[in-house]
C-alpha cells in the first residue's frame, strides 16, 4: 500500500493491496528496498531516525515495511518479522511521546514539527487500513497517533500545572496556602498559553487547532484542582480569592491578554466549577459580604449619631460645615458593589446591601428630627454638614446607575429626598416665621401708598436670610436658595389672591402691573446675586402684570388660557382668585373666562412643567 494514497477500491481487499501497492512513490520503494534487502541496514535506517527525532523519516520507513509485508499472503508472513515489525511501531509510538512530553523546551521546536507530520502520515495511513477487514489488518493498526497526542498533552498541562513555581509567578507573596496555588495555576496557565500562540501554534496545522486544545487541557486542570481545594470548607478570604479568579482575574487577565483573547473561544470552555458548588461559595460570599457592609454602615452612621448626642459640631472645612458620613461610606459602598456584580454577574445582589443603606439612612432621618426638636435653633451647623452628605449621597445614586436595581435606587432616591427636604424645611420654616409680618404688606394699601419702603423691608430681612446660609456648601445652598426663591415667590402671589386690593379702574390696574414688574426684578436679582439660578420664576409675575392690565375679555381668555398651557397646574380657583383683583369685570365676563379655560383643559394634553400655582393655597373663602 503507498504513503500517499487515502483509500482503498471497493472490491477485492487483496486487489485493493495490490493497487496502492503501485501507487507506492519512488523514494518510499528505494527505501523499501534498503529495509529489505538487508534487515540489519533497514533497521539501522529507522534506529537513526528514531535518534535523531526525524519521526516523519522515520514513519515512512515503518509504513513501508508494513505494507510490504501485509501486501504478501498471510500465509506467507514470517511471525518473527510481524512481531519485530510491531516492536518498531511501539518504539516509534515511545519517541512519539517523548517528543510531545518536551513540546515546551525551546529546542524541541523542529522535532515537534516532525512529530506533527508523522502524525499526519499515520492518520492517513490508518484511514487506508480502516475499510478492510480487521482480521487482514495489523494488529497494532489504527495506531491512533493523534488520541496519543491529545493524551500525551493532557499529561504535559497536569504535570505542568502541578510542578510551577510560586516565587516565579509572584504568589509567594499571598497571605494563604490556597490564595498562592490559585494565584500560581492562574499564571501558569496564562504563561504556557502565550508560549503556545508565540510558538508551538508554528509547529501545527490550522485544522489541528491547537491553541484550542491547549485552553480546554489547562481549563479543565485548573477545573479540576480548584473542586479538590473547594471539597472541604474554606473560610471567608479564601472564598472571596477564588470567586474573584472565577469572576474576573481567570477569564479578564487570563484569557483576555492581547496575544491570548483572539485565539480563544471562552464561551467553549465551560465554568471552572459545578453549579453546586459554585452555589455554596455564593451564598458563603455573600452572607459574609452581607454581614460586613452591615457593620460598616453601623459604625458609620452610630459614630455620627454619636457627635451629635455629645454636641460635637460639625468640621468647618474652607468655611462649610461638612461631615464625613457619606466621604467614608460611599467608597466601600462601591467596591463591595461592584465585586459583588463581578462576582455573580448581575446587580440583583445588591439590593441587599442597598435596603441596608436605606434602612439606615431612615433610621438617621428619624434621630435627625428629634434633634431639630431637642436643640430648635442649634441644630443648623448639623443641617449644614447633613446637606452635604445626603447630595454627595444622592450624585452616587445617579451616576453608579449600572449599579443599582431600578427599584432600589428609586426607593433609595426617595430617603435622601425626605432628608434634604426635612433639613431644607428648617431653614425654610424659620426664614418664613421670620418674613411673615413683611409678606402680610404686600398687596394691601400700604404696598400702595409705600411700596418702596414694603419692598425695601422685605428684601433686606431676606439678604440677612441668605448671609445667614454662607456656611452651607455652595452646591447646597444654591439648592437651599432655589428653594426660597420659590417659596417667597409662591408666597407672593398668594398675597396677591387674598382679595385685600380692589383695583378699580385701569390706571390702579396699570399701576399695580407695575409694581408687580419691579417686585419682580428686584427679588429675583436678590436671588440671582446670591447664585441662584431659577430663571422660570422670573417670567410668572410678568405673565400675570399683563392679564392685570388687559380690559379686554376676549384677550383675557386668550391670555389666560396662554398661561395655563405654560403652567398646567392653573387651577380655576386660582384665576377667580387673581380676577377678583380686577372690580371692573363684571360675572358674565369672569364665566365665559372659566368656560373657555374649562374648555382648554378638556384638550390639553399632559405636560411636564415646573409646579407653581399648585403650591399656592387659595382659601375658599376668597372666592
Amino acid at each position: 500500500m503507498a504513503t500517499d494514497s487515502t483509500q482503498v477500491s471497493s472490491g477485492d481487499p487483496e486487489k485493493g493491496l495490490q493497487k496502492n501497492k503501485q501507487k507506492i512513490k519512488v523514494t518510499d520503494k528505494i527505501k523499501l528496498l534498503a529495509f529489505t534487502k538487508c534487515s540489519k541496514s533497514g533497521h539501522e535506517m529507522l534506529s537513526e531516525h528514531l535518534e535523531q527525532n526525524c519521526l516523519a523519516e522515520a514513519q515512512k520507513l515503518l509504513v513501508a515495511a508494513e505494507e510490504h509485508l501485509f501486501d504478501s499472503n498471510e500465509s506467507a508472513r514470517a511471525e518473527k518479522e510481524v512481531d519485530k515489525l510491531q516492536m518498531d511501531y511501539e518504539n516509534f509510538i515511545l519517541h512519539l511521546k517523548m517528543i510531545i512530553y518536551e513540546s515546551f523546551n525551546e529546542n524541541n521546536q523542529e522535532k515537534l514539527k516532525s512529530v506533527v507530520t508523522a502524525i499526519l502520515q499515520e492518520e492517513a495511513q490508518d484511514k487506508r487500513w480502516e475499510t478492510l477487514e480487521k482480521e487482514i489488518r495489523p494488529a497494532w493498526r489504527p495506531t491512533r497517533c493523534r488520541e496519543i497526542h491529545d493524551t500525551q498533552l493532557k499529561t504535559v498541562v497536569e504535570e505542568r500545572m502541578k510542578n510551577a513555581n510560586e516565587e516565579e509567578n509572584g504568589a509567594d507573596k499571598l497571605s494563604s496556602p490556597l490564595k498562592r496555588e490559585v494565584c500560581r495555576l492562574g499564571k501558569q496557565i496564562q504563561k504556557d498559553l502565550l508560549v503556545v500562540v508565540r510558538r508551538l501554534g508554528e509547529c501545527y496545522p490550522p485544522d489541528f487547532d491547537i491553541c484550542r486544545i491547549y485552553a480546554q487541557l489547562y481549563h479543565q486542570a485548573f477545573s479540576t484542582r480548584l473542586q479538590e481545594l473547594t471539597r472541604s470548607s474554606v473560610d471567608f478570604e479564601d472564598c472571596c480569592y477564588i470567586l474573584s479568579w472565577i469572576a474576573f482575574h481567570y477569564p479578564s487577565d487570563v484569557l483576555n491578554h492581547q496575544e491570548l483573547k483572539e485565539h480563544i473561544d471562552q464561551s467553549s470552555l465551560g465554568p471552572l466549577l459545578p453549579e453546586e458548588t459554585l452555589k455554596i461559595l455564593h451564598e458563603q460570599y455573600f452572607s459574609c459580604k452581607e454581614e460586613e457592609a452591615r457593620k460598616w454602615l453601623s459604625n458609620a452612621f452610630g459614630k455620627e449619631m454619636k457627635k451629635w448626642s455629645d454636641g460635637i459640631e460639625p468640621q468647618l472645612v474652607d468655611g462649610f460645615y461638612v461631615s464625613s458620613l457619606a466621604v467614608d461610606i460611599i467608597p466601600l459602598i462601591d467596591s463591595t458593589m461592584k465585586e459583588i456584580k463581578a462576582i455573580f454577574g448581575s446587580e440583583s445582589k445588591n439590593e441587599y446591601i442597598l435596603c441596608q443603606l436605606d434602612s439606615y439612612l431612615k433610621e438617621y432621618m428619624k434621630n435627625l428630627e428629634e434633634l431639630i426638636k431637642v436643640k430648635q435653633g442649634g441644630a443648623a451647623k448639623t443641617l449644614c454638614a447633613t446637606l452635604v452628605n445626603i447630595k454627595q449621597f444622592g450624585v452616587y445614586v445617579q451616576e453608579a446607575e449600572s449599579l443599582f436595581p431600578e427599584k432600589t435606587r428609586r426607593a433609595l432616591l426617595c430617603t435622601l429626598a425626605n432628608i434634604k427636604t426635612a433639613c431644607q424645611q428648617y431653614f425654610l420654616s424659620r426664614i418664613h416665621t421670620e418674613l411673615k409680618p413683611l409678606y402680610r404688606k404686600l398687596w394691601t394699601d400700604a404696598w400702595c401708598h409705600k411700596h418702596d419702603e414694603v419692598l425695601d423691608g422685605l428684601v433686606k430681612a431676606l439678604e440677612n436670610h441668605i448671609h445667614n446660609l454662607e456656611t452651607l456648601e455652595s452646591v447646597c445652598q444654591e439648592e437651599l436658595l432655589g428653594e426660597l426663591h420659590l417659596a417667597v415667590m409662591v408666597e407672593y402671589v398668594r398675597q396677591m389672591m387674598k382679595r385685600k386690593l380692589k383695583l378699580k379702574g385701569k390706571k390702579q390696574q396699570e399701576e399695580a402691573a407695575e409694581f408687580m414688574c419691579q417686585d419682580n426684578q428686584i427679588i429675583c436679582s436678590t436671588f440671582a446675586e446670591a447664585g441662584c439660578n431659577e430663571k422660570w420664576l422670573s417670567e410668572i409675575l410678568p405673565r400675570l402684570s399683563e392679564i392685570l392690565k388687559l380690559q379686554d375679555p376676549g384677550s383675557l381668555e386668550l391670555e389666560i388660557v396662554s398661561l395655563a398651557r405654560i403652567y398646567p397646574d392653573l387651577s380655576q380657583q386660582h384665576v377667580v382668585a387673581f380676577l377678583n383683583l380686577k372690580s371692573n369685570l363684571s360675572s358674565s365676563d369672569l364665566r365665559g373666562i372659566k368656560d373657555c379655560l374649562r374648555d382648554y383643559r378638556d384638550t390639553q394634553d399632559d405636560q411636564s412643567s415646573p409646579s407653581f400655582f399648585s403650591k399656592v393655597i387659595v382659601k375658599k373663602k376668597i372666592l
